[in-house]
């Protein structure tokens, strides 16, 4: 019974501390707008740096956008009309 109990705190610790590590490190904000074939979506993402952040926030709007793999790299590749970080 004492095991299950302390293997239950530990566990709910460890998801606790994943939680916080993770929550720290998300420190750049970015709203990303593209226009692909008549079709315009804007995403918002967070993440570490600038750079992990329009890279998630094109991926995310343009895999909405496209139709397939040829157009989501097409679409990835396509200049976005804004661009919008904050720290």
């Amino acid at each position: 019974m004492k095991r299950a109990v302390v293997g239950t705190l530990l566990g709910v610790g460890f998801v606790v501390a994943l939680a916080l590590t993770t929550a720290r490190q998300a420190r750049v904000t970015c709203e990303v707008c593209i226009a692909y074939r008549g079709r315009q979506k804007c995403e918002e993402v967070i993440a570490v740096d600038r750079a992990e952040a329009l890279m998630q926030a094109i991926s995310s709007a343009c895999s909405q956008l496209s139709g397939g793999v040829t157009d989501g790299i097409e679409c990835n590749r396509t200049r976005p009309l804004s661009i919008r970080c904050s720290e």
